[in-house]
Parts: C-alpha cells; sequence; structure tokens
C-alpha cells in the first residue's frame, strides 16, 4: 500500500529543518524521535489518501492495481493502520517538545486534507506541496519548542517542490481526471502549459532556497547544494515533454530523492564546519 522508500522524498526535508534548529546535527535521541514522527505522519496521510481514493484508484487504469481496488488489503485494516500511525506520530511529538505535541493533530488534519482536495480546486498540488512543506517547520517546533518565521522559507520551497513535481506527475492521469470531473493543473491548462507552470514553480523553490540560505547565514556549502538541487531540478524537467512522459518515474521519484537528500547533506556540512571554524 505504502511503498517506505518514498519517505526519502519529504524526510530529508523535515531533517533538514532539524539540523537548522540545532545548528548542526541534534542529538540522538531527538533525530530518532523526529524520525518516528515524519514516517509515521506520511504513513498515516498516504493511507488515509488510498482510503479517501478508492473508488477513483478503481476506476484509473494506472492505479487499480494498488492494495485496496485490487482486494489486497480491506478497508478496515487501512483503517486501523491510519489509527494506528496516528497514535505514533502523536506520542512521537510528545517524546520532542510540549508544542510539538500540541500541533500534532494540527499536522494530521493538514496532510490528510489534501486527499479531498482535487474534487474541489485544481490547486490542489500545492496543498499536497505544503503538507510536505511543513515537516521541516515541525521538526524546527520539536527542538525549539517554537517557530521561528525564517523555517517558513523552507516550508514554501517544499511547497512549491512538491507542487511542481506533482504537477509532472499528474499530467499521466490527464484523460483519467478528465472523465471523471476531478480537478487538477493538467486537466485545466493543458499538459504542455502544466510542464511550463511546473518549471515556474521550481525557479520559485531555486529563488526560495536561495534566501534561506541568506536568512540562515549559511555559507558556501549551501550555496553550492542550492546549485547543485537547480541543476537536478534541470534534468528532471529535461526527462519530460508535453508528447513523451515516458520517463516521468525517473524525475518523479528517483531525481526529487536525490534532490532532498543531497540537499540535507550540504546544509548538515554547511553547518557542521562553519561550527568548527
Amino acid at each position: 500500500m505504502i511503498k517506505w522508500e518514498h519517505s526519502f522524498l519529504t524526510l530529508p526535508f523535515g531533517l533538514t529543518g532539524a539540523v537548522l534548529a540545532a545548528r548542526g546535527v541534534p542529538g540522538g535521541r531527538q533525530l530518532f524521535w523526529i524520525c518516528v514522527a515524519l514516517v509515521a505522519a506520511r504513513s498515516a496521510a498516504m493511507a488515509f489518501n488510498r482510503l479517501a481514493d478508492h473508488s477513483i484508484d478503481a476506476g484509473n487504469p494506472r492505479t487499480a492495481t494498488r492494495a485496496l481496488p485490487a482486494g489486497t488489503l480491506s478497508r478496515q485494516f487501512v483503517m486501523w493502520f491510519i489509527v494506528v500511525s496516528a497514535a505514533v506520530l502523536i506520542f512521537a511529538a510528545a517524546q520532542l517538545s510540549v508544542l510539538a505535541f500540541y500541533l500534532s493533530p494540527i499536522a494530521l488534519a493538514i496532510v490528510m486534507f489534501y486527499s479531498y482536495t482535487k474534487r474541489f480546486t485544481r490547486w490542489s498540488h500545492l496543498v499536497l506541496g505544503f503538507a510536505m512543506g511543513i515537516a521541516p517547520a515541525a521538526a524546527w517546533v520539536a527542538l525549539q519548542n517554537q517557530l521561528d518565521p525564517r523555517i517558513l522559507i523552507l516550508t514554501a520551497a517544499v511547497m512549491f517542490w512538491g507542487g511542481g513535481f506533482d504537477i509532472l506527475y499528474s499530467c499521466q492521469d490527464f484523460e483519467h481526471d478528465s472523465r471523471a470531473g476531478l480537478h487538477s493543473v493538467p486537466r485545466f491548462f493543458g499538459i504542455h502549459r502544466s510542464l511550463i507552470l511546473a518549471r515556474v514553480f521550481h525557479l520559485i523553490v531555486i529563488a526560495l532556497l536561495l534566501w534561506l540560505v541568506v536568512a540562515f547565514g549559511l555559507g558556501k556549502i549551501a550555496f553550492a547544494g542550492v546549485l547543485l538541487t537547480a541543476l537536478l531540478l534541470g534534468y528532471e524537467h529535461s526527462l519530460v515533454r508535453h508528447n513523451d512522459l515516458s520517463k516521468l518515474n525517473a524525475a518523479f521519484f528517483t531525481t526529487n530523492g536525490f534532490i532532498s537528500v543531497l540537499f540535507l547533506f550540504f546544509i548538515t556540512a554547511d553547518l557542521v564546519f562553519r561550527a568548527r571554524a
């Protein structure tokens, strides 16, 4: 039902929020509970999405083989999986800070709300991006027990990053979304213009990441991380054309996984080396 390796799309950005909050590598206990919370939140969100979209997935040839439409798992099992994942998130948040504990139900509401947005707005991609983008802010709250407005720059960057690649990914469902009456950028703008909009979103990402580096007083290593991110995003868009979506999975999963992991590495390296200088 859920591919655990896809946690690498958002987990590293959440950990980036943690290293920025700690101005270096957080303690092992804190890292452990942050990872538990982030994976639990994503698991609850993905399972809820599968449950909410059960009938939609059944009518889409691309998703008809998923666990619920295919009958591999029952709705009751998925509902219990959501309950357990949500409980794990709340428990993990309680191990981190009081504010993280109090905000954990709100975080759950945000990540689950996305599943319904495609029914009424073409901008559901940005809602998904925002649900991903709260990860670094949540990690900051977990360590600092307060929210610094600067971390919201990273939240915005992840929102446009996730929104951009979700637009790319949803291009393959253009025909199904049109038949089913679902809302999406590709359905409204067409695939060609949607690809252009995804590029614009990712240009915004680069601008926001540059702002992040300046706002936190980071150095050359962090700037190099932003440059590498820009190159990887450019490569991602080079793989996808309006008349050829055959390399979409490579653009979506592989490239974006590298982006999040490498950005975490460069930010962490910058903070560690500056602390030792």
